[in-house]
């Protein structure tokens, strides 16, 4: 036997003896692989947030599937408050992904009640009370209409509110902070002020969802700085006028040229109810080229779309679903992600971003 062919043959064997010796103590590697892991994970806190306002993108997605994208879902921050805008399927655990203790809400806005904006209710609501421990239940703020879900989802949970008490008992999960309390007010045609407390304003105004009525926004201003959240809205004139001089402007996008495609595919194959809703939706998103010239006549400086319609699965289609918006907007669009992070420092004309999913 060669030189070579022995050398060969010991590797091998070191190589067997090696796998063999992994395969023996993998429970106990991996066990101190994952205490590890959960060290280091406690230990992060990647939201910490100074002066200004902040916005958190904690879903950027739609009704269709996407698993790059939570369900619409919106965290501003201001000061020592906090708020969720909308909460879909999947925002709750993006922010505890995050690191983002959903104990220190002050309270979750709702822009309209269609199901792809309140079905994340029950994680928000249950890791509310149980990391926070709450005393007193989750206010949620709503038009017409809050008062019928919230007391909805309070009788679709008394159950498991039930069962999380008899569990871990009322030291741990008190039975007074269970579930939401609704916070109604009326939108009629002209923006109303929801909220001031500490130098923070949030007002809310209408916007345009036919069929769906009561649908708003909202504008949030603090330390003279100001963001905009859309919700679900065509081309809207109430809108622009609540966004007038607002540095950052959250507006959902519908590209009608890819829905276009993706309604010619369901047809083809047979899925014609399908096919019928995406025709149906066209008339009541913003496109972002609508957004982006929204954006232009309210002079805001910086805008952030979201609630993509279709799925976009990665930047390389960006192009493609932003059409002509660039061409219509003096200011920077960005195509929102997931964990993307905007700060608005006081008193100031920067915007900062980064990300941490």
């Amino acid at each position: 036997m060669t030189i070579k062919r022995r050398i060969a043959f010991a590797l091998i064997g070191v190589a067997l003896i090696a796998g063999a010796l992994v395969l023996a103590f993998q429970r106990t590697i991996g066990e101190r692989v994952f205490a590890s892991a959960v060290a280091q994970r406690l230990a992060q806190n990647d939201l910490q947030f100074g002066p200004g306002l902040h916005l958190v993108l904690c879903g950027t997605g739609s009704p269709l599937p996407n698993p790059d994208r939570a369900g619409p879902c919106n965290l501003v921050v201001a000061g020592e408050q906090s708020f969720v805008v909308d909460i879909g399927e999947g925002g709750a655990r993006n922010l505890n992904l995050m690191g983002y203790d959903i104990g220190s809400i002050d309270g979750l806005l709702l822009t309209h009640y269609h199901s792809d904006h309140v079905d994340g209710i029950g994680p928000l609501a249950l890791l509310y009370w149980t990391i926070g421990t709450a005393r007193a239940p989750l206010d949620a703020y709503g038009p017409t209409g809050i008062a019928e879900l919230v007391e909805g989802f309070n009788a679709a949970y008394a159950l498991d509110h039930a069962y999380r008490v008899a569990h871990h008992g009322p030291e741990i999960v008190p039975a007074s902070g269970g579930g939401l309390r609704a916070v109604p007010f009326e939108v009629g045609d002209e923006p109303v002020i929801v909220l001031e407390r500490g130098g923070l304003t949030i007002t809310a105004f209408p916007v345009e969802h036919d069929p769906v009525r009561p649908a708003i926004g909202y504008r949030f201003d603090y330390q003279g700085r100001s963001l905009v959240i859309s919700g679900d809205t065509s081309r809207s004139s109430s809108l622009e006028a609540a966004s007038q001089g607002a540095d950052l402007l959250v507006h959902d996008a519908l590209q009608g040229k890819l829905v276009g495609t993706l309604t010619e595919a369901l047809d083809k194959s047979g899925a014609r109810n399908t096919a019928q809703i995406t025709r149906d939706i066209l008339d009541y998103h913003a496109s972002p080229e609508d957004a982006a010239a929204s954006a232009q006549t309210a002079g805001v400086k910086y805008l952030v779309l979201s609630h993509l319609v279709p799925p976009i699965p990665n930047a390389f289609l960006y192009p493609s679903f932003l059409g002509d918006a660039e061409s219509k907007f003096d200011g920077e669009i960005i195509v929102g992600e997931d964990g993307m992070i905007f700060t608005l420092p006081p008193e100031s004309e920067a915007i900062e971003r980064r990300k941490v999913l």
